[in-house]
């Protein structure tokens, strides 16, 4: 089991910058990839950045060049991260981290594939 619980949300205007974190716990030495989502009322929920235990970074189209995903590994807990710069109004959502644990390779930006969720932080960003 792995427990995540996502911070940072909030309210900011239109190109300004959030950092969200999500603390992970119990069997983080399992997992494969952390990641984050993120969906708005009546849409599916969509991918935005995942990052392996390597360390090598992906980024939906719409944020790259403006969210950065890094990952802090302690020696019990692990902290997922995701740094969001120049906000756009359309960036508004509530954001979810996602923990896959399981052999091969991560899931990527399918939803349905990630194991655990955490319950999410809303993000409005407002004109």
């Amino acid at each position: 089991q792995v427990q995540l619980v996502e911070s940072g949300g909030g309210s900011v205007q239109a190109g300004g910058s959030l950092r969200l974190s999500c603390a992970a716990s119990g069997a983080t030495r399992s997992t494969t990839c952390l990641g984050w989502f993120r969906q708005t009322p009546g849409k599916e929920r969509e991918g935005v950045a995942f990052i392996g235990s390597s360390g090598n970074a992906n980024y939906a189209d719409s944020v790259k060049g403006r969210f950065t995903i890094s990952l802090d590994k302690g020696n019990a807990d692990t902290t997922l991260y995701l740094q969001m710069n120049s906000l756009h109004l359309e960036d508004t959502a509530m954001y979810y981290c996602a923990a896959y644990v399981g052999r091969g390779y991560c899931p990527g930006f399918r939803a349905s594939g990630w194991t655990y969720w955490g319950r999410g932080t809303q993000v409005t960003v407002s004109s």
